[in-house]
């Protein structure tokens, strides 16, 4: 048989055989054909994570059934979609596919799948939130904390703040007493008790026992009456915090609490509680809008209810309380702090009355200077928060007023001096019980240096012509009778105090011939305008204008301008646009918004504002203007209360510069009597506020009768009351006596006749221009040796 014969008969099959092999072949092509047709319509099909998991169950069964065909290795393999000739993929890499729970065990074996659930349970839960630190929600909702109850805060914890520790119990009590009522540590947060110094942490314990009822039993008030700059309203904050979350019963003291302020200091009060509490409460601070908004807001305030109240805290103004005090007083709030309470020293006021009608027993009264013009007005403040701990005020001004003011009298008997100090001795052991006050002092240890100065200025020629006119024509003294102030004196006084300040105050009364000012007119220059300052018509304008050129020229100082009358600052204002100094001014006209944003702005050190004018009776309290360093108080005012307040603007937390006060006053005249007269005032309230027992008695009630003289032969009339046993002659030969400083009587300060003994260089180059005399006095007692 030939070659191609066998070949034929080898690939010819024949019988059964040739019908399998030709069933095998169908087979072989249909098998072909299916799989090029899946891998078509897999081309077709969607990449999606999902999808894919799907079908890759699928493929296994199909590979369990057709697992007798093998794909053909010799075959090129088909691009994938997206994938270039050298394999590489140009899928995006932002979308990634699900992770595919393919951990679960394949078998359920006991011990495989025990270790399966807890490799499950050791991963603890995270928040999905990157960087979250707040808390994992350990609590269920609806579940009793199980176990004993415990702080707020840790009161073991260094330089935690403790105000209140309960009973130690012995082992047998503690078996016995009732877990779910036992007491517990009252700490201050750590977020507030890390930044409280040692006095404010003092502070804020005595506040805590006085509105807890634990000083005195059944009275749940106080008075914080520190000087200004000691941080009581931090104290206050801390107070408030505490009593919202906290008590020795596991639960918050009070609900809400209110904050009534002078309209200025609203908004000063909301941005302390956002600054010491970061946001961790929302105070509802009020102050504007109409009468129904401002209705619904407290409305608001008032209906709100529970242990976590969305805005526990309202700040309101003075002002707006009293016009809206029928919707506080219907409900009731745990807290009540005025600020500023000097306020509320007359009882018979409307504010006075609105407050008093609050439903609250905690109240707290703030004021740096609790004394201002009588001890009747004293007891009105004791009497607001802590009512009948002095009886009536019949019985308290027959019992204490009476003999405290006889006895403090220069023309005091013996007899009445020493009854005097036996009842002052008794008001003073009753009120500690709920009053804590606090010198600034203590500031010596946080601020820099402050020297306080009172200048005496010498009338001008044309000031004391008008001055000397002014009394033979009016005759005031007729009207002053048993140091009683009249109507017709108090506009005596007035002009008077404007004449000291500058002649231009007064020049339109002289137009129009006014009582006292008949034929003034012709004094004045010749082609007189109102329309410039000429600041040598008037001896303190002088001063300033010294004090203001020297103090720009050789230093970078900013400096505060103080007066009493908005006149005085239009003169101030001339001043500056005349020597182009740049100034902001803050007066009764300017809006609460308007003020907090310029006194922001004049802090600022990179502000070019020279002078910041300021009406000490347009809300001069409370405001932080420690961007400047030097104060000129320009007129003084019958309430030492207002010349304090003003005075302590800029030397407060946050100063870094030494800093100088300046009290004008022009020598021998009304303004000179004015500051004898504060200084009698503020002799009594060392007495009882500050239980200084060695006050000077310097002046006599009938020595005031001498308002209306005009000492022209002198350099300091209150210089010579004083009857200083160091000056011989007008001239220092002792110094004050060791531990002396601002808060000393005066006689025991620095008497200055020349300026070789100051020590402030800018005064010793104002001295030739009009001063007389200088009293100053230092801060701090190591300080001395400073220039």
């Amino acid at each position: 048989m030939g070659r191609g014969a066998a070949r034929r008969s080898l690939g010819r099959p024949c019988g059964r055989g040739a019908e399998r092999a030709r069933r095998f072949s169908r087979q072989r092509r249909a098998r072909a054909v299916s799989t090029s047709a899946r891998s078509r319509e897999a081309m077709r099909r969607s990449l999606a994570p999902s999808q894919l998991a799907k079908r890759k169950a699928g493929d296994e069964d199909d590979e369990e059934e057709e697992e007798d065909w093998q794909p053909p290795t010799g075959r090129k393999r088909q691009k994938a979609a997206g994938e270039t000739e050298s394999g590489e993929c140009y899928r995006s890499p932002f979308r990634k596919p699900l992770a595919q729970l393919t951990n679960r065990p394949h078998c359920l074996d006991s011990s495989q799948h025990e270790a399966f659930i807890r490799s499950i349970l050791s991963k603890p839960f995270k928040v999905p939130i990157p960087n979250y630190k707040g808390p994992l929600g350990l609590r269920s909702l609806g579940v009793k904390r199980a176990g004993l109850r415990g702080p707020l805060h840790d009161p073991f914890e260094e330089g935690a703040l403790v105000l209140y520790e309960p009973p130690v119990l012995s082992a047998h009590d503690q078996l016995k007493i009732d877990k779910d009522k036992a007491p517990v540590h009252v700490v201050v947060d750590p977020v507030l008790s890390r930044v409280l110094r040692p006095h404010q942490r003092e502070g804020v314990k005595f506040l805590w026992d006085c509105v807890t009822s634990r000083r005195i039993p059944g009275s749940h008030g106080c008075i914080m009456a520190d000087e200004m700059g000691l941080g009581k309203t931090l104290q206050c904050i801390t107070l408030m915090w505490t009593l919202l979350r906290q008590s020795p019963e596991c639960k918050p003291e009070i609900e809400k609490a209110v904050v009534v302020s002078p309209s200025s200091l609203v908004r000063n009060w909301y941005n302390e509680v956002e600054k010491w509490l970061g946001g961790r409460i929302q105070p509802l601070a009020i102050d504007g809008g109409s009468k129904d908004e401002i209705d619904r807001k407290l409305v608001g305030f008032m209906n709100q209810r529970g242990l976590r109240v969305p805005s526990p805290i309202l700040i309101i103004s003075y002002e707006t309380f009293r016009l809206h005090a029928e919707v506080l007083q219907k409900g009731s709030v745990g807290l009540v702090i005025c600020d500023e309470g000097h306020r509320l020293k007359n009882s018979e006021n409307q504010t006075y009355q609105a407050l008093n009608g609050l439903n609250t027993p905690r109240r707290v009264l703030i004021s740096g200077t609790p004394i201002q013009n009588d001890l009747l007005e004293y007891f009105s403040l004791v009497h607001f928060v802590n009512s009948g701990i002095l009886g009536t005020a019949q019985e308290f001004k027959r019992h204490f007023e009476m003999p405290i003011l006889k006895g403090r009298d220069a023309d005091a008997s013996e007899a009445e001096r020493h009854k005097g100090e036996e009842r002052l001795k008794e008001l003073i052991s009753i009120v500690n019980r709920c009053l804590i006050r606090r010198t600034s002092d203590i500031l010596s240890k946080y601020l820099p240096v402050k020297i306080e100065q009172v200048v005496c200025c010498r009338l001008t020629p044309l000031q004391a012509e008008l001055y000397k006119n002014f009394l033979k024509q009016a005759k005031p003294v007729e009207e002053l009778k048993e140091g009683k102030i009249s109507v017709s004196s108090l506009s005596s006084i007035t002009s008077l105090k404007k004449l000291c300040n500058h002649p231009a105050l007064i020049y339109d009364k002289c137009v129009e011939e006014e009582e006292g000012f008949m034929g003034a007119l012709g004094l004045f220059p010749s082609g007189y305008s109102t329309k410039s300052v000429e600041p040598q018509l008037s001896g303190k304008m002088l001063v300033l204008d010294y004090i203001l050129a020297v103090t720009k020229s050789t230093s970078n100082d900013k400096v505060v301008l103080v007066s009493n009358y908005t006149q005085t600052l239009d003169l101030f204002e001339k001043l500056c646009r005349g020597r182009r100094y740049l100034y902001v001014r803050l007066d009764g006209t300017m809006s609460i918004k308007k003020r907090a944003k310029i006194v922001e702005r004049f802090n600022s050190p990179s502000s070019p504002e020279f002078i910041f004018m300021l009406s000490s009776k347009a809300g001069g309290c409370g405001l932080n203007l420690i961007g400047a360093n030097r104060l000129v108080m320009f007129d003084p005012d019958w309430n030492p209360a207002n010349d304090e307040q003003a005075m302590a603007r800029v030397w407060r937390d946050g100063q870094k510069k030494m800093c100088y006060i300046y009290r004008l006053l022009s020598t021998g005249t009304i303004e000179e009597k004015i500051f004898q007269r504060q200084t009698h005032k503020k002799a009594l309230s060392s007495c009882v506020v500050d239980e200084e027992q060695d006050v000077e008695r310097h002046f006599s009630l009938g020595e005031l009768k001498e308002l209306f003289t005009l000492n022209e032969n002198t350099t300091s009339d209150t210089h010579d009351k004083i009857k200083c046993p160091r000056c011989v002659n007008g001239y220092q030969v002792r110094p004050p006596p060791d531990g002396a400083d601002c808060t000393s009587d005066l006689s025991q300060w620095q008497h200055c006749a020349d300026k070789r003994r100051l020590q402030d260089s800018v005064l010793k180059a104002a001295w030739d221009a009009a001063v007389t005399f200088t009293f100053y006095q230092h801060s701090h007692e190591e300080q001395r040796g400073i220039p």
